[in-house]
């Protein structure tokens, strides 16, 4: 719990105080509970789990299912309308903002949501979706639809979602013209 109030801190500006955090930030709760769910999970205690992981979505707004792996310095910032599948694995040093969904196509079985690397961020209400890759050290604007794999140190925007930046380098985008007649 240190390790995340001090990254809660370290993230927003307006955390004023630890007693301020654990009283009035949803979002540390909902990663505190999600902590205790995944813990229940490993454990083999599936519907404890998913009883935990139900009452922290009530309380906070938030959803993580207890299965999805998430690794440390986590950070939720006005986290309400996330959603975290099953199969999630989330790297270390990452951000996500409201809205976000890492989620799955359909059906599928096995591995069907998506892996986050280290230090990413994730804007508000972008939408990942698949058993895709998130490349460490990357950037997923505010609203993009990510169906397919974002390299390492790149930022991507848009529906569908785009690569617009590499290693720090602008990507030029040919625009296509509709031709119809």
């Amino acid at each position: 719990m240190k390790e995340l109030i001090a990254t809660i801190k370290k993230n927003d500006p307006a955390a004023q105080s630890t007693v301020e955090i654990v009283l009035t930030y949803p979002t540390f709760w909902a990663v505190v509970l999600y902590r205790v769910a995944h813990f229940l999970h490993e454990c083999r205690l599936l519907l404890l789990a998913r009883m935990v992981s139900t009452f922290a979505r009530f309380v906070t707004g938030v959803e993580i299912h207890p299965g999805a792996k998430i690794g440390r310095r986590f950070f939720i910032d006005h986290g309400m309308g996330i959603v975290i599948g099953e199969t999630a694995e989330i790297g270390d040093d990452v951000q996500i903002f409201h809205g976000v969904t890492l989620g799955g196509t359909g059906k599928e079985k096995g591995k069907r949501h998506p892996t986050v690397g280290n230090n990413v961020l994730l804007s508000a209400h972008a939408q990942i979706i698949g058993n895709i890759t998130i490349g460490d050290n990357s950037k997923i604007g505010a609203g993009a639809v990510v169906l397919k794999d974002i390299p390492p140190n790149a930022t991507a925007v848009g529906v569908p979602a785009k690569v617009v930046k590499k290693d720090g380098k602008t990507i030029a985008h040919v625009h296509e013209k509709n031709t119809t007649n």
